[in-house]
């Protein structure tokens, strides 16, 4: 393996601290939600807010931390892919289940 190989190989790879700091966030993440659920310090809608608003931070923790999306230049060609990846599972995954609800509705009215 050549020199410029192995270099253009690893730009794309994050550092051992950006890793470390990724894992941090994400047992924070973790640990915070856990909580309080477990605790009941909250009320139930204020729970679910928590859980959900944490979830989606740490979506965005893994992407940048581990997948290393971002949109600098070198890194914009990955990331749109990605969410067009994500729009297609989405809308997939979201018209089968409108589907299979309103197939069973229809069902239940027969």
């Amino acid at each position: 393996m050549s020199d410029s190989s192995h270099s253009t190989h690893d730009e794309g790879h994050g550092s051992v601290k950006s890793y470390l700091i990724g894992f941090v966030l994400s047992v924070i993440l973790t640990v915070i939600p856990f909580w309080a659920v477990m605790t009941s310090q909250f009320s139930k809608p204020a729970t679910i807010v928590t859980v959900v608003v944490l979830a989606i931070v740490q979506i965005i923790v893994h992407l940048k931390y581990f997948l290393h999306l971002d949109f600098t230049p070198s890194g914009k060609e990955n990331t749109i892919a990605f969410l067009f990846s994500a729009l297609i599972i989405g809308l997939v995954v979201g018209l089968s289940i409108w589907i299979l609800y309103s197939a069973n509705a229809l069902m239940m009215y027969m």
